[in-house]
């Protein structure tokens, strides 16, 4: 992607398309053209502009949206403790703005059109104004419309006030993105008339018959038709693949290979930003251990591992120590597997390491579909599943298919289904969906968005990534994470917020317990000072990045007073997770999926920290302090959420927000 000879034609001629040394900072530039890693922008006053210019990628033209002419934007690199000015000016014909992903700032300057703030006219400059009260590694985007996607990005670094207490000799920013020379709202409006358009590796009638030979007919019918009812496939892994994406790093695709020197023995520090629009992705260095130092910009006890998955929007910072003089692949691999893009890290300039082989797709399973835990094959056995009415099934003669008879499957004999918990099977005649199981998730409003509800969903913090199970290394855990400082607030959560995510992959519907954006009549209410739990359940099969502005998690995940905070986390389909958050900020902030085009269809809330007294405190019992404890079956008295009065929130006003009613 890099040219030299676009580089000095850059300044010619209105109707220029720049070449990738053109449209990339100082800062993404390769080894090959001189760049160590040192910064492009720092200091106190910053002045961005935001407009379109022409690029080219992989020898092919296209439009980008960026700032300072460049894709993606230029490093900017703060120091904590200093007061920040950034002057963005708006130079498109759209309104325009840009949010400080993970930065703790005041609401007014966070960046959200019609909740932070009204937007950036064309035209316009915006001064955005804070003290750092953080460092490590972030970036920042746009939060208008679909601009992520037409490269409105770039990577932000805040150096410690103090002494850092990560060692190393050498750094480097990685940026993985995705890009598209389809426009971002043709994408959406293919994904809005059929989800997989962009699924190339849907099964197939051989696949059919593999199943056939290894499971039987009745089971393999009966869960082709499971997966139906859910309106989704088994590879199913990514809304968005490489069918239209280009992967990139530091705004190069493998064929232009952005490089990266090192002398062997030294420590390298990667700063690793996912700072695509649509795309998680699988990040190892083949043959080189990883020791992970920092997630989300603050900084862990160190973990050594050999591969993570890395959702959008997350940072991860690793130090490696190559001590053989070769060229090592730097590789990121899209979730479905359906692309990946190579950078190389090297002893010398120009070196390019082979890219490895793409790996097999996997296939979801069972888990994925809400049901962890759970053997499948008592689905059939459950009160009223008759197999007859279930789609593509009609005019079947059930009674023939060799394998259907269940009373015999190892391990159900006199199994009490009626018992299981939160397993009401009277509603499951024929696998409708599951709108008639009101009692596992009575806050989901029921309609055509919510195809399903999660029958047994479980926590999934000490699985690997998705579909990461089977390699033979190691693969970081969510669990293994622990926050290198003692947390901030160790007190108990008072009250638990507890929040589906909800979808209709068929027809391209996302949102929260069964409700979009648009159609939301009140904000999700924080108090100021108040310590909460915030229970996300996954009722969909994908997983989604989802982030908290204005807030970090911390995520319960048995690290007790070193649990791990993080601005963002993947939600793992057929997932229950709990993170405990201190509301400390008074304002609106953004509340979403952090895939695009899941947030632009509806998977969005606010949440309004209140600066009034809480009505709900009422601490929990003294056990709860025990790190990662279930909180089913424990005693919950004035915790009757079903009987909040939300009443007090009409009248409130909320910028720009629809309250019409669900269709």
């Amino acid at each position: 992607m890099i040219n030299r000879r676009n580089l000095l034609q850059s300044g010619v001629g209105a109707g220029l398309v720049l070449g990738a040394s053109g449209m990339l900072p100082a800062w993404a530039r390769s080894a090959s053209e001189g760049n160590l890693g040192i910064p492009a922008l720092s200091g106190k006053d910053f002045d961005l502009s935001i407009s379109s210019f022409p690029v080219r990628i992989n020898g092919k033209a296209g439009m980008a949206t960026g700032i300072n002419g460049s894709v993606p934007g230029p490093l900017v690199r703060f120091r904590e403790g200093d007061d920040i000015s950034v002057n963005v000016t708006n130079m498109l014909m759209e309104d325009t703005s840009i949010h400080w992903h993970g930065l703790l700032v005041p609401f007014q300057m966070d960046g959200v059109p019609g909740i932070a703030f009204p937007g950036i006219k064309p035209g316009e400059t915006f001064n955005y104004k804070w003290n750092l009260a953080q460092n490590g590694t972030y970036w920042y985007h746009s939060h208008s419309g679909l601009q992520e996607q037409l490269g409105h990005y770039g990577p932000l670094i805040i150096d410690p006030k103090d002494a850092d207490p990560v060692a190393y000799d050498r750094e480097y920013v990685l940026v993985l993105s995705d890009w598209s020379f389809e426009s971002p709202h043709r994408i959406f409006s293919k994904l809005k008339k059929a989800g997989p358009t962009y699924n190339y590796q849907q099964r197939t009638v051989g696949d059919f018959f593999e199943d056939v030979s290894e499971k039987g007919l009745g089971q393999t019918l009966q869960d082709r038709a499971m997966w139906n009812q859910m309106r989704m496939s088994q590879t199913d892994w990514a809304d968005v693949t490489a069918a239209t994406y280009t992967f990139l790093i530091n705004g190069r695709s493998t064929q232009d290979n952005w490089d990266a020197v090192f002398a062997p023995g030294e420590r390298v520090r990667l700063r690793i930003i996912n700072g695509s629009a649509m795309s998680i992705f699988n990040f190892r260095i083949p043959g080189l251990a990883m020791t992970v130092v920092a997630s989300d910009g603050l900084n862990v006890k160190p973990v050594e591992t050999d591969e993570f998955q890395i959702g959008v929007a997350e940072t991860y910072d690793v130090i490696v120590e190559p001590k053989e003089a070769r060229a090592f692949a730097m590789v990121a691999e899209s979730i479905d597997r359906s692309g990946q893009v190579v950078a190389t890290l090297a002893p010398r300039k120009g070196m390019r390491a082979a890219p490895p082989e793409m790996r097999e797709p996997v296939l979801l399973t069972m888990k994925d579909m809400g049901m962890g835990g759970m053997d499948h094959g008592a689905m059939s056995d459950m009160p009223n599943m008759d197999p007859a009415p279930m789609p593509g099934m009609d005019g079947m003669d059930h009674s023939m298919m060799p394998g259907m008879d269940h009373s015999a499957m190892p391990g159900m004999e006199g199994m009490d289904h009626g018992a299981m918990p939160g397993m009401e099977h009277g509603g499951m005649s024929g696998m409708e969906p599951m709108g008639s199981m009101d009692n596992l998730a009575p806050g989901v409003k029921r309609g055509p968005g919510v195809v399903g509800i999660a029958m047994n969903p479980v926590n999934r913090l000490d699985e690997p990534g998705q579909g990461l199970g089977n390699v033979d290394h190691r693969v970081l855990r969510y669990s293994q994470l622990r926050s290198l400082d003692r947390n901030p607030d160790l007190r108990a959560p008072e009250r638990e917020i507890e929040l589906h995510l909800t979808s209709n992959m068929e027809r391209y519907m996302w949102s929260f317990d069964g409700v979009r954006f648009a159609h939301i009549k009140e904000p999700i209410k924080f108090y100021k000072g108040e310590r909460l739990r915030l229970t996300m359940i996954n009722d969909t099969m994908m997983p989604h990045p989802i982030h908290l502005h204005g807030m970090f998690f911390d995520v319960v995940n048995g690290g007790n007073d070193h649990k791990p905070r993080k601005h963002t986390i993947i939600v793992k389909p057929g997932e229950k997770l709990s993170v405990d958050i201190s509301a400390e900020h008074v304002g609106d902030w953004a509340f979403h999926c952090h895939l695009l085009y899941h947030m632009h269809a509806g998977m969005m809330q606010v949440v309004s920290v209140l600066d009034e007294p809480n009505p709900h405190a009422s601490p929990m019992p003294d056990m709860m302090k025990m790190d990662g404890m279930s909180m089913e079956g424990m005693p919950m008295e004035g915790m009757d959420h079903s009987k909040m009065d939300h009443s007090g929130m009409s009248g409130m006003d909320m910028p720009n927000m629809n309250t019409g009613e669900n269709k």
